[in-house]
């Protein structure tokens, strides 16, 4: 099929996050074209570039010069998994956005299921890697915490931690993410109305390079998912240590607790409302709360990215503000 250059208005945006992954590039990009050129529409590719510092920025720079329909955003540092989503969302112009990872264990020819089924009339199809290459405690812990976020955002999606989704661009051009927030970009969308699916895909072995994702990252999901309840998914990143230091002192209020109920039930058989611990515990309760909030409702003081430059052919590399999308010159 010739090669179809790049539209105003593409039908489809495949965004790829790149972070350290230059021996990945070059077959990754080859197997995605080949399957996104047999697709018989117009589609754009956008690698985003998480400050990688491996040489993957150079590999993806020669990629977009030469090909129209590749575009590289390359960020002056790592801001991590949901602001390189957000900045593929930013820069993209697709219909239809499909995100992906760069390490090669989503695989592209999933691509076309994705898309027939939001021909179908959804809005959202997230990936389900149902039958997983990896086992033990990692995966035990991603289908606990996938089961968990089920749960509590009603959302039927089995698989929060699968990179490989897509949406209708009107169900998530407006969200602003943060921290871990790309993991519940299914959330927003239903928080919007989104009809959304699962598709079984591929995990793949991985081929190249390591594992970017602890245990750490994926723990703050769960603070994401607070603040996506209480404000509406407006993620400000002092929620991580304001909300740390809030359960720590929840913590503390709970062993003071039973403290006081040891010491009620134990001579000298102190009552609670004469105990001065029942003091302690309450302020440490209400601090906690305080520290909770002011997490949740500070104002944010720095973008969620910053582009060093935007890289495409036919154009001039250039800088682009923080946060938002460069301009583009022909």
């Amino acid at each position: 099929m010739p090669r179809q250059a790049a539209t105003d208005t593409p039908h489809v945006s495949v965004v790829v996050l790149v972070y350290d992954e230059v021996d990945s590039i070059e077959p990754l990009h080859r197997e995605l074209v080949g399957v996104l050129d047999g697709l018989g529409t117009s589609f754009e590719v956008i690698y985003v570039d998480d400050g990688s510092r491996d040489g993957s920025t150079e590999r993806l720079g020669q990629l977009a010069a030469r090909d129209a329909r590749v575009r590289l955003v390359s960020f002056r540092r790592n801001f991590g998994q949901a602001a390189a989503a957000q900045a593929g969302i930013d820069h993209s112009r697709g219909r239809v956005v499909v995100f992906m990872d760069g390490d090669m264990r989503n695989d592209p020819h999933d691509i076309p299921h994705l898309l027939e089924k939001i021909d179908e009339g959804y809005d959202v199809v997230s990936g389900w890697r149902r039958e997983r290459r990896n086992r033990g405690l990692r995966v035990g812990l991603s289908r606990i915490g996938s089961w968990v976020l089920a749960g509590l955002t009603g959302v039927g999606v089995s698989d929060f931690g699968c990179a490989l989704n897509a949406f209708r661009r009107e169900v998530i051009q407006d969200v602003k993410l943060d921290g871990e927030m790309h993991r519940l970009l299914p959330a927003y969308a239903a928080a919007v109305g989104a009809r959304i699916t699962e598709l079984p895909v591929s995990d793949r072995p991985r081929t190249y390079g390591r594992s970017k994702h602890s245990a750490w990252e994926r723990s703050r999901v769960l603070l994401d998912l607070v603040t996506l309840k209480l404000i509406g998914g407006q993620s400000i990143r002092p929620i991580y240590w304001l909300g740390f230091a809030a359960f720590v002192l929840w913590a503390l209020a709970l062993v003071l607790a039973v403290i006081m109920v040891a010491q009620r039930l134990l001579p000298p058989y102190v009552h609670v409302h004469a105990n001065l611990l029942l003091v302690l515990d309450v302020g440490l309760v209400i601090i906690g709360v305080q520290l909770l909030l002011a997490g949740l409702l500070i104002q944010r003081s720095w973008p969620p990215y910053v582009v060093r430059e935007v890289i495409e052919k036919r154009a001039h590399r250039q800088s682009a503000a923080d946060g938002r999308p460069a301009l583009r010159h022909g």
